[in-house]
């Protein structure tokens, strides 16, 4: 079996065609800037990397790119679409109306309409991804697989905010959360390391990267993380600022002439890492900048890891100690102070580094980080989103079938 995994965003789309007998990746790809001047498209088929200009005006006309590229005669790794037998597309925001990934039908997306509002570029783009598709391959299984849904399990005590509850029965506003996806499958990575069911363990999952979140996950379920009705709550993040005194909203209002759509938009794009340096929302740039002496960048760094350990220890609380802690996503993964500082003096709750593993990890591996002495097992496990996405739609058509 075949599965293509698509990942929209406004402008871009990420997609990945797996060999389900063995989960292999045989092709991979982005298309970018889509409906803007330049757009073009990068993908691994056979051989090297290339990238081709392309006139993308629309999602539907990347689809389709994306299928010429698949079905090329030379460079193509399937004879043709037919061959696909369903499309998986990571979807940010399932809201209140769905607690797993399902088949899309016509019911399902008129839901997916009515969630819009909760995330509305994530949706628009996700939705634009699936009526790309839909458009190309009409009678193709296409699933929907939400970011939120791995933190449906959540409590009421964990996920309701203090506000009028009238309100949020009315709005649903609550905490969702996000990056599901990774902190699922991560966390089940870690229970095969350690040779132990899911639903034996603790485990604390901390995914850092241009967005981040940690989530503590009781015997294999959510019962709380960090993100909230949007991506904006938690940690400090690449542009996101991350918690703070909602009362900073018209305060920045008032002081800027600013709308409370326009605070929203400057503490997603225009605040966190970039904002406190002034250097960039990329974490290599900021490394370089405090090698050069760069304060404020110091200062960013010093501010995530801070939360970062906050976080932990809060978790650990919350779970009642924990089996193990797992560090992801791009900065996660590739960021050995980041994992040592967030850690250190953090003994007392049974957690010791290994300073010489952590610092000479091989890229792109699984280990374990943590020191003989620990209580809590530590791992850098990176995570692939799109392999979890890929096994759920094939779980749901074989179900289906």
């Amino acid at each position: 079996m075949k599965i293509l995994v698509i990942n929209a965003g406004s402008s871009s789309l990420k997609f990945q065609l797996f060999n389900m007998e063995n989960e292999e990746v045989i092709a991979k790809g982005n298309c970018e800037k889509i409906g803007l001047e330049g757009s073009f498209i990068g993908y691994k088929t056979r051989g090297d990397k290339k990238e081709v200009m392309y006139d993308m005006p629309n999602h539907t006309v990347a689809i389709q790119k994306v299928f010429e590229v698949l079905t090329d005669k030379e460079e193509g790794v399937i004879k043709s679409v037919d061959e696909i037998s369903a499309v998986g597309h990571r979807y940010v925001q399932g809201g209140w109306l769905f607690d797993k990934s399902v088949l899309i039908n016509d019911d399902v997306l008129e839901k997916l309409d009515n969630l819009t509002e909760l995330s509305p570029l994530h949706a628009h783009a996700n939705m634009a991804g699936v009526k790309g598709c839909l458009a190309v391959m009409k009678n193709t299984p296409q699933v929907a697989v939400f970011d939120t849904s791995f933190h449906a399990t959540m409590p009421a005590k964990a996920y309701m905010y203090g506000i009028k509850y009238e309100d949020y029965e009315k709005y649903h506003i609550r905490k969702y959360g996000f990056h599901g996806t990774s902190h699922r499958y991560v966390s089940a990575e870690c229970a095969k390391m350690l040779g132990k069911k899911l639903e034996d363990l603790k485990i604390i999952t901390v995914h850092i990267g241009n967005g981040s979140s940690i989530t503590a996950v009781d015997h294999g379920k959510s019962v709380d993380t960090t993100m909230g009705l949007t991506p904006l709550e938690g940690l400090i993040m690449g542009t996101r600022s991350g918690d703070l005194d909602p009362s900073v909203v018209s305060y920045l209002a008032e002081k800027k002439g600013m709308t409370a759509s326009e605070v929203v938009n400057y503490l997603n794009k225009q605040s966190g890492i970039m904002g406190v340096s002034g250097v960039s929302s990329d974490m290599r740039e900021i490394n370089s900048a405090i090698r050069a002496g760069n304060e404020r960048a110091r200062l960013a760094l010093d501010m995530l890891i801070y939360r970062v350990k906050k976080y932990i220890g809060s978790y650990m609380a919350v779970l009642g100690g924990a089996d193990a802690i797992v560090f992801t996503g791009g900065i996660g993964e590739n960021q050995e102070d980041l994992r040592e500082l967030s850690l250190e003096g953090m003994e007392y709750c049974g957690i010791e580094i290994d300073k010489d593993k952590n610092n000479h990890l091989p890229r792109g591996t699984a280990e374990e980080i943590s020191s003989k002495n620990s209580k809590v097992k530590v791992f850098r496990i990176p995570t692939d989103e799109e392999k979890l996405i890929a096994r759920d739609t094939m779980a749901l058509v074989e179900k289906k079938n």
